[in-house]
């Protein structure tokens, strides 16, 4: 018979710091996603942009893509047949493996990407960056490290 333990209450500056943190998440997401806006992008889609055009021939495996925007297959299936109809991304079949399918930068894609990018840098420096100072940011990366990799780790990404 297995006993519960108490859960261990998290202290009055530890409560403080993970609800600033969830609050600072989600209001940046909501903003960064509303600069989005007028390019007809959401977050997902710009993600999705800068993996393709940061991979070996501006392509990667829809398994490969999934994990890395960590999405579901079948949600970025359907994320994919959108930005195909917008005609920034195109699939492809992988000659190796049948049963494999490549996403595929197509050439408005990325001039879509280069058109985008110096907006959301922009943005990430106007609501982020550039509000708190370069000590504090080397902090906040020191910090944040250590989970991104346990993160990682439970995903079985090095």
């Amino acid at each position: 018979m297995e006993t519960e333990t108490a859960p261990q209450w998290l202290t009055d500056e530890e409560q403080c710091a993970w609800r600033t943190h969830v609050e600072v998440n989600r209001m940046l997401t909501y903003q960064l996603e509303k600069d989005l806006q007028p390019f007809n992008l959401t977050m997902n889609d710009y993600d999705i942009l800068v993996h393709l055009s940061e991979s070996e021939d501006h392509r990667m495996r829809m398994s490969d893509l999934a994990a890395a925007t960590l999405q579901s297959k079948s949600r970025l299936s359907h994320q994919i047949t959108r930005m195909e109809n917008a005609g920034l991304v195109r699939r492809e079949n992988c000659e190796s493996d049948r049963r494999g399918l490549f996403t595929v930068l197509t050439d408005e894609g990325m001039d879509t990407m280069k058109r985008v990018a110096p907006h959301h840098v922009a943005s990430v420096r106007q609501h982020f960056v550039d509000l708190i100072s370069p000590e504090a940011l080397g902090d906040l990366h020191k910090a944040l490290t250590p989970i991104a990799e346990h993160l990682r780790g439970l995903r079985g990404k090095p």
